[in-house]
């Protein structure tokens, strides 16, 4: 009984002082879609982006439709600068313009206005193919559809005057990766103006412009972004595990009567052979001893003391995280740690221990977070 309740008491100690050994984040890329994905907040100057572009456009109003197709169409330059606040939603001011062909009047249908035009808007994107599957950095295709919000100007011509207008926008974009800092962009997008955008009122409710263009889009500073990981979900399903494990066993000593008057009388037990094996366990990539290992440090000592003996404090590290290198470098610290908390805090001479670390290379347990140990061990 006593045997029992012993070690689940040490390993309920256990469980509350594993965690990761090595963290390395996910730079560039998610195990999980984007809206299940939490990402490091990037800095002021990092994932902006520039674009040019070049296309047509076409003006819809009232008597253009009496217009063939192809007069109708523009050249249509544009240019953006944005940013990327994270994989799926970003940020950016657009300007384009060019000239425009708008026909006909109240007086005469048939009538052809050519002029120009000023437009800029603000638009909010959504990067749905990191939204609704995992992020990676490297996609070859993106999906961006985007709104916003803008003014556009008609300029003065002919004698004609000028015409204005808030836009109401929208479009989709799509982004073909050529390399790291460079995207070849097609993009679709129409534009909501008033009525007499295109000087007639007639008996439409709004004009409007719809444009195509193709360009490169040229990405500036970071350009990708780090995942959050707050859990190392395999260390909280060992632990779950080994919680159950302990409910289980607390189960089944509830079941056992409160007195056992058939048990002999307990003995205090001499040890003779000088023997012990004691364990300090580390937090993942960790040398500080935590203070609920404290009491095995001291067990040892208290046990040195009174046995006059010898014994070895060696290191490790759990396979599963890190380099072999860096594992054995990490094991070393832990044993030089307790080592000085042996001799520094409970007294014991130095020339009674002996340090040695062995890394990841020799596990000392089939349980591979149990790795993260020093055992005391006397001397044969």
């Amino acid at each position: 009984m006593k045997t029992k309740v012993l070690l689940l008491a040490l390993l309920s100690g256990f469980i509350f002082s594993v965690a990761a050994q090595e963290y390395k984040p996910q730079v560039g890329y998610s195990n999980e879609a984007g809206y299940k994905t939490n990402f490091k907040k990037n800095k002021a100057g990092d994932n902006w982006f520039i674009s040019i572009a070049g296309g047509g456009s076409v003006l819809f109003g009232d008597h253009n439709g009496e217009a063939s197709f192809g007069d109708r169409i523009n050249i249509a330059p544009s240019f953006s600068v944005g940013k990327w606040y994270s994989p799926t939603i970003g940020f950016r001011v657009q300007v384009n313009g060019g000239p425009i062909k708008s026909f006909g009047t109240n007086e005469d249908p048939n009538f052809e206005l050519s002029s120009s035009y000023f437009a800029a808007h603000a638009d909010v994107l959504w990067d749905v193919t990191n939204l609704w599957a995992p992020y990676n950095e490297k996609k070859v295709f993106r999906l961006i559809p985007w709104v916003g919000l803008g003014y556009a100007q008609r300029f003065e011509d002919d004698g004609v005057s000028r015409s204005e207008s808030p836009s109401i926008n929208t479009g989709i974009l799509t982004a073909f990766r050529l390399s790291k800092r460079v995207d070849l962009n097609i993009e679709a997008q129409a534009s909501l103006l008033n009525e007499t955008f295109n000087r007639v009122q007639y008996k439409k409710l709004t004009d409007a412009i719809l444009q195509a263009t193709v360009g490169l889009t040229f990405k500036l500073g970071k350009t990708d972004f780090e995942v959050i990981e707050p859990m190392d979900y395999a260390l909280l399903n060992d632990l779950n595990s080994q919680i159950n494990s302990l409910r289980a066993a607390n189960d089944e000593l509830s079941k056992r009567p409160v007195s056992c008057p058939d048990c002999p009388d307990p003995v205090t037990q001499v040890i003779n052979d000088n023997k012990i094996d004691n364990v300090v366990y580390f937090r993942l990539n960790s040398s500080v001893i935590d203070k609920n290992q404290e009491i095995n440090i001291y067990n040892t000592s208290e046990f040195m003391k009174s046995n006059n003996t010898p014994i070895k404090v060696i290191g490790y590290a759990d396979k599963k995280t890190g380099s072999s290198g860096y594992n054995m470098q990490l094991s070393e610290k832990r044993a030089r740690a307790v080592a000085k908390q042996l001799v520094e805090k409970y007294g014991i001479s130095s020339n009674q221990i002996s340090i040695e670390w062995r890394g990841s290379d020799e596990q000392p347990y089939s349980e591979n977070n149990w790795n993260r140990v020093v055992i005391m061990r006397a001397n044969d």
